[in-house]
């Protein structure tokens, strides 16, 4: 191997590194943010309100908007109550999932990795809340009939729609959702 050869593939495993970091601190600011807001609310709701009850921040809102403390120890909005282990179980996996899978996504794929980092901060918010009060979430945000749900139910929804739509309208180009492959395989295809 000559000398611009080691360089080239110095330069290529650099490159390489730095695309993984810099894929884990969008990852770990995204989800971040998304975890930090879910606990801060959360316990704001814990602190303030007594289980049950109601709080209306804002009269100029419809009185079907409220603030309700509740515990939840199903699924998202309220689904498959007393399944906190599952739930628990499969936020550590869908955690593992993504971590896993996060620096493999297209570097100009923003909206896949917002989704992903969206659901990353959606299901550890939550794990958070099982892990620490006995395999249930605290749920706050009332609108009408709809079931209570909180900020890490919502990133995680938020996360979702944006996937699909990542997805349906990429569907037309088929590598823009696929994995980077290694320099020798992409130049073989």
């Amino acid at each position: 191997m000559t000398r611009e050869e080691l360089r080239s593939k110095e330069s290529e495993t650099q490159s390489a590194g730095w695309h993984m970091l810099s894929a884990f601190v969008s990852l770990a600011i995204i989800a971040g943010l998304v975890i930090w807001l879910d606990q801060l609310t959360k316990d704001w709701v814990r602190s303030n309100l007594a289980l049950g009850e109601t709080w209306r921040p804002f009269s100029w809102l419809p009185e079907y908007v409220r603030i309700v403390h509740w515990r939840n120890s199903g699924a998202a909005f309220g689904l498959f109550q007393g399944g906190g282990g599952v739930f628990a179980i499969l936020a550590v996996i869908v955690t593992l999932m993504i971590i896993f899978y996060f620096p493999r996504i297209q570097r100009g794929d923003w909206s896949l990795r917002l989704a992903m980092g969206l659901q990353l901060g959606g299901a550890v918010g939550n794990l958070i809340d099982r892990l620490q009060h006995n395999l249930a979430v605290t749920d706050f945000i009332a609108v009408g009939n709809f079931p209570v749900f909180n900020i890490a139910d919502s990133a995680i929804t938020l996360g979702v729609i944006i996937l699909f739509f990542s997805i349906w309208l990429g569907s037309g180009n088929e590598s823009e959702h696929k994995p980077e492959l290694g320099k020798e395989r992409a130049a073989s295809e």
